[in-house]
C-alpha cells in the first residue's frame, strides 16, 4: 500500500503544479507552435532580396494618379466629368543604404560614403533601399461642371485632401464647360 500512497501523492503534487502554472505552460506551448510554423515560402534571404527589389521597382506617375483621381472624383454626385491637375513639391524617392568609412590621416578626418548594393544574379546589381518616401504635393486644380455648387466643392476638396494630403487652401475647384 505504501507504493500506492506515494503514487497518489505524486499525482496530487503534479496536479497542483499544473494548476498553478497552467498559463505559463500554455504560453510556452503556443510559442513552440509558432516557432515550428514556416515563416515564408521563399526563405529568409531570398524574400528579403525580393522585397528590396520590389521597393527598387516602385515608380510613381503623376499622370496615372491624376487619371485615378479623375475616375474617382467623377463618381461624386453632382460633379460630372472631372479633370484634375496636380503639381509636386518633391517626387517619390528612396533612401538608400550607405556604408560610411571614416579615415584619420595626419590629424585630418575624412568621410567616404558608398552605396550598399546586392547582387541580383546574372551580373545585375541593385542598390539596397532602406525607405521609400512618398511624393509631396504642392497643389491641385479640379475642373468639373458641378464646380460652382458649394456642396460639390466641399466633397471634392475633402476627397482630394484625403488622397493627396493637401490642405483645402492648396486645392482649387472650378466650374468647367
Amino acid at each position: 500500500m505504501m507504493g500506492a500512497e506515494r503514487a497518489a501523492a505524486a499525482v496530487k503534487k503534479l496536479t497542483t503544479a499544473l494548476e498553478k502554472y497552467k498559463f505559463i505552460l500554455l504560453v510556452l506551448a503556443a510559442g513552440l507552435l509558432l516557432l515550428l510554423l514556416p515563416t515564408s515560402p521563399g526563405g529568409g534571404a531570398e524574400s528579403a532580396a525580393a522585397e528590396s527589389g520590389r521597393v527598387a521597382e516602385f515608380a510613381f506617375s503623376v499622370d496615372e494618379l491624376e487619371e485615378k483621381l479623375e475616375a474617382t472624383l467623377s463618381k461624386i454626385d453632382g460633379a460630372g466629368e472631372v479633370t484634375v491637375a496636380l503639381t509636386l513639391r518633391t517626387g517619390a524617392r528612396q533612401v538608400l543604404a550607405q556604408d560610411v568609412a571614416v579615415s584619420d590621416r595626419d590629424g585630418d578626418s575624412s568621410e567616404e560614403r558608398t552605396t550598399v548594393v546586392i547582387s541580383g544574379g546574372s551580373g545585375r546589381e541593385e542598390a539596397v533601399a532602406l525607405q521609400q518616401l512618398a511624393p509631396q504635393f504642392q497643389g491641385a486644380v479640379v475642373v468639373c461642371p458641378g464646380g460652382d455648387d458649394p456642396t460639390v466643392q466641399l466633397r471634392l476638396a475633402e476627397a482630394v485632401s484625403d488622397l493627396t494630403g493637401l490642405g483645402a487652401d492648396k486645392i482649387s475647384i472650378c466650374k468647367g464647360k
